[in-house]
């Protein structure tokens, strides 16, 4: 049986900057980041691709909630504009590996599943939102839109400005888990849990019904790699190799690390609560459970990362 690996792309990745932000830009990004995906298949592996959607939720709220402003159309659920992501994303995805397969002459199906992902009602998440959305904004505009909305939430994000943030409780359970497992055993390449899923509560009758929530697509993909049994995880960001003494004259780059030395990292503080820690904490579940490794790296550098020429690697 061949190795399953998950590949998470980061939806900052598909939104390098502001200004590069139009559909055909994000199709664009796609494009650079599927073909290290499909030399991944071509060398054996079986590949599950997961995303993330924080910039494009936040467009999605926004235009949303402009058409209501000024034209009084019904606003758009928090929820339902993830579902909308994860559909639009997905479809590029999708679409961007057929055509790399066609011109690779690769026979090979390709599958988008629409994911729910039950998270907790009472999660504290939901009273102290973190998760970032949308634009980046300079802080004069992000405190003139708290002025104009003050039920909105805004932080400084990764030195490029503010940004808005909604709840992100952590996921619990994948719902349409078996049915990602089914195709991945049938031999299709599946695009799932983008945007870290739908986020659904789940009744005492069993019935699911959607909230207005964020789910980090870092914790979604490993608790996903943990369920269908994968051996790798790879989760893609802005930097070739984690650091220590990250921005300090002293930065050092890593290029493998344990588990342990991980912990030891996490408890020194040397991984920001808001970009880093995440990544981290999600990578180290996976490992705890059930996983063998773990690659964190640039999406440029995918192929050279599971040859081990590149990115940082976590393992037992």
């Amino acid at each position: 049986m061949k190795e399953i690996v998950i590949v998470a792309i980061g939806g900052n990745s598909l939104v390098k900057e502001n200004g590069l932000d139009s559909i055909h830009d994000q199709s664009e990004a796609v494009k650079e980041v599927v073909v290290n995906i499909v030399d991944m298949v071509q060398e054996g592996y079986n590949v599950v691709v997961t995303h993330g959607n924080g910039p494009q939720v936040g467009f999605g709220l926004r235009r949303s909630e402009i058409a209501h402003e000024i034209a009084g159309m019904s606003p758009v659920p928090l929820v339902n504009c993830g579902a909308d992501t994860q559909g639009g994303i997905g479809y590029l995805i999708q679409q961007a590996l057929i055509n790399e397969f066609a011109v690779r002459g690769i026979h090979k199906n390709v599958a988008t599943v629409i994911t729910q992902v039950e998270v907790s009602s009472e999660d504290p998440n939901f009273k102290n939102p973190t998760k970032p959305v949308g634009s980046f904004f300079s802080q004069e505009q992000a405190e003139k839109m708290k002025k104009e909305h003050p039920e909105w939430s805004f932080v400084e994000d990764s030195g490029r400005g503010y940004r808005r943030v909604v709840p992100s409780p952590r996921p619990i359970d994948i719902v349409e888990k078996d049915a990602i497992k089914s195709l991945i055993d049938g031999g299709f390449v599946v695009v799932a849990a983008g945007g870290g899923g739908i986020a659904v509560v789940k009744a005492e009758d069993n019935t699911y019904k959607g909230v207005d929530a964020v789910i980090d697509k870092d914790f979604a993909t490993s608790l996903l790699a943990e369920q269908i049994h994968a051996e790798i995880l790879i989760i893609t960001t802005g930097v070739s190799r984690v650091c220590i003494n990250y921005g300090k004259p002293n930065q050092q780059e890593l290029s493998k690390m344990t588990v342990d030395e991980t912990k030891q990292y996490v408890l020194e503080n040397h991984f920001p609560a808001g970009s880093m820690l995440p990544k981290i904490e999600a990578s180290l579940s996976f490992l705890e459970k059930s996983g063998t490794r773990v690659i964190i790296t640039n999406p440029e550098s995918l192929k050279d990362a599971m040859n081990e020429q590149a990115g940082t690697h976590i393992v037992k």
